[in-house]
């Protein structure tokens, strides 16, 4: 393949130095490199195996890196002028990130559940290694075993939950087979809400799936009775499910930011609403992720607009440094329309590794990033790619997916919105998309649609650092400010993640219980003197507020106004305090004496007629002085004046009984 030295020198910085064998006979040369103690970016992975066994021995694993520039750029029918492509993959790579991990543990406990001889057979193999139990829902006439290897029931799974080493199963229609069972198993009497507990389920039912994406569930392999080949797999893997294994926690959660509920009132439910495998709860004022359950694809990260839940592998702001130098290298080596083409590493790879062998390879311009969920974007990588100088974004998806893409939807349908009104992308197409293909064609085919588009005039330089909300703010700002055609504000779809909110200022009492109710802090008051305040950029359209406001004057209006996200926090209502009129000592709002003072005056026997208007002075003092003087007064709050008796029938027959007129 041809290599543009001046190109991937300009764009990483330092003079080019080839090799002609430096995974043979140049080895020394990469030994050579680690030992001056740098990170170390090796360009091919094919020897990726041998690279990591000299780093080993040197103990500088956690420096090396690699790019792949043969698949991705080298092989490709444009590889004459994908230098500054190379030289943009370079620079951005980086060694795998290293997260967090949970224990799970397998004593080798094993529920095989099916209907016929499948499920026995796949029993006869595993017995040897797993502690099996088959469970038979609704079966057939099926054979006995000739000697009792392992269990046999009948039942039919009704409920499911738990993972690799602590499955719980509610099992409906239990029974046990008879030992006298001749030609057929026969089962005696059944009863329901029977509890299995296991370490992992081989599901070999053909029917509806136990768990919901359940691909994605650890220990519960699931497979087509009708295809051996599929069985054959499952089985295998069942077999090697024993022992001590480490799982990855891919998402930081932080309750402290989490906007789900206050005061028993639901706020967002954003991430409850995509998580595909169910890891995530209500508890009380957040939300609970479990992380044996959680899968990694996070569409919580994504769609959190508080940062609450934060993706983990990388970190947000590591994954956008990755972006800067990605971008800064690529303008530097002289690279123009830039198209990021963003895929996993399960699904996107391959697909781009056989485009680049097999086909024309990807265009120039295309810089593909590996994550390791596509899902996982959020708005403010997006945001950030446009302020550093993209012209087109991708996201690489299956044509079937294994679970819902709906956070990664509104992602893309958020970022095009913001893309194209602020003048970014092609004319004809998305500025930002999905690609859904399975095959190499239909790739090649979706990013030959992309057309040149703007890109900014001044890219920005700007490093990301610090949490999730704090990068946003930061990428809406530098995209706003490197626009082609800057607007001041962009209206969104109901239900997006940012906007103001509109308050009818003239009803409002100022009894801010919206300021407890906000989990943001967008709106605050003052201890100084009665008043609301709002910050927009904070906002992140829970609902919180206007759900709390007992006077229903604050509503939503979803939208980015760049300006407000600049200012800072403005005073939506300010009164005067309502001085004491014994001591002066200012005390609540105006604006709520006078209004309680009006609803109570000539309304209720208490404030009602002469006595009522002195009562009336005790609203008006504050809590020292209305003590003060209602023991002064001897004044009693509890004080019913007398009412009628009511009459009875006692009373309507003694009044019979005394010959005087009876009174209805």
């Amino acid at each position: 393949m041809p290599l543009d030295a001046a190109a991937i020198g300009k764009g990483c910085g330092g003079t080019l130095s080839l090799a002609d064998q430096l995974c043979g006979r140049e080895l020394d040369r990469f030994r050579a490199a680690l030992a001056e103690g740098r990170p170390v970016t090796v360009s091919c992975t094919l020897q990726a195996p041998l690279f990591d066994e000299v780093a080993a021995e040197l103990g500088a694993e956690e420096r090396v890196a690699y790019a792949k520039i043969r698949e991705t750029a080298g092989w490709s029918s444009e590889a004459a002028q994908a230098g500054p492509k190379m030289a943009a993959l370079l620079a951005a790579a980086e060694p795998v990130p290293v997260a967090g991990t949970v224990p799970l543990e397998s004593r080798g406990v094993a529920l095989i559940y099916g209907r016929d001889e499948t499920a026995i057979e796949a029993g006869r193999r595993l017995a040897e290694h797993l502690d099996v139990t088959v469970l038979l829902s609704r079966p057939g006439e099926v054979a006995p075993l000739h000697r009792n290897e392992f269990p046999v029931i009948r039942g039919t799974v009704r409920g499911a939950r738990g993972h690799l080493g602590a499955f719980e199963l509610r099992i409906d229609d239990y029974a046990l087979p008879a030992p006298s069972s001749r030609t057929h198993l026969v089962f005696g009497p059944s009863r329901d809400g029977a509890t299995s507990t296991c370490d992992l389920v081989l599901d070999l039912t053909g029917g509806t799936p136990l768990f919901p994406a359940h691909e994605l569930r650890s220990g519960y392999l699931r497979a087509d009775p009708r295809d051996p080949a599929a069985v054959e797999r499952a089985v295998m893997a069942a077999s090697h499910l024993v022992g001590e294994f480490d799982k990855t926690r891919f998402i930081a959660f932080d309750e402290a930011l989490c906007a789900h509920s206050r005061s028993r009132i639901t706020g967002c439910t954003r991430c409850l609403s995509v998580c595909p495998t169910g890891a995530i709860a209500p508890a009380g004022d957040s939300v609970a992720i479990d992380p044996y359950v959680c899968a990694g694809c996070g569409s919580c990260a994504s769609v959190c607009p508080t940062g609450a839940a934060a993706y983990a592998l990388p970190p947000a702001d590591a994954l956008m440094r990755r972006l800067r130098s990605l971008m800064r290298a690529y303008r530097a080596a002289g690279g123009t329309q830039a198209v990021i083409l963003f895929h996993d590493g399960e699904h996107g790879e391959p697909l781009i590794d056989a485009l680049g062998r097999y086909g024309k390879g990807l265009p120039a311009n295309v810089l593909p990033v590996r994550l390791n969920e596509v899902t996982q974007l959020g708005p403010e990588a997006l945001a950030a790619l446009f302020a550093y100088g993209a012209s087109a974004l991708r996201m690489l998806v299956r044509a079937r997916p294994k679970h819902d893409l709906d956070s990664l939807h509104r992602a893309v349908a958020l970022g095009d919105t913001l893309a194209r009104a602020l003048g970014y992308g092609p004319e004809t197409v998305p500025a930002v998309s999905i690609v859904e293909a399975d095959d190499p064609d239909a790739l090649a085919a979706a990013l030959r649609t992309v057309t040149p588009g703007r890109t900014a005039a001044a890219p920005a330089g700007f490093v990301p650092d610090g949490p999730k909300r704090e990068m946003l703010r930061l990428a809406f700002r530098e995209m706003h400010h490197a626009a082609p055609a800057p607007v001041a504000s962009v209206p969104l779809a109901a239900g997006a993640p940012f906007g103001g909110l509109e308050f009818r200022v003239e009803d409002c009492t100022l009894c801010l219980s919206c300021v407890g109710a906000c989990p943001t802090h967008a709106l605050s008051d003052s201890a100084e003197r009665p008043l609301l305040a709002f910050e927009e950029s904070l906002c992140v359209q829970c609902g919180l507020c206007a759900a709390t406001c007992p006077e229903d004057v604050i509503d939503l209006k979803p939208r980015i106004d760049f300006a407000a996200w600049e200012a800072p926090r403005r005073v939506v209502k300010e009164e005067e305090p309502f001085a004491c009129i014994s001591c002066a000592k200012p005390f609540g709002t105006r604006s709520t004496i006078e209004r309680v003072i009006g609803k109570l005056r000539e309304r209720h026997w208490m404030f009602s007629g002469p006595a009522g208007e002195e009562r009336i002075r005790f609203l008006m003092m504050c809590d020292d002085c209305r003590v003060e003087a209602a023991l002064n007064q001897g004044f009693d709050p509890h004080a019913v004046p007398d009412r009628a008796k009511p009459r009875t029938t006692e009373d309507y027959l003694r009044e019979r009984a005394a010959g005087g007129p009876v009174s209805g």
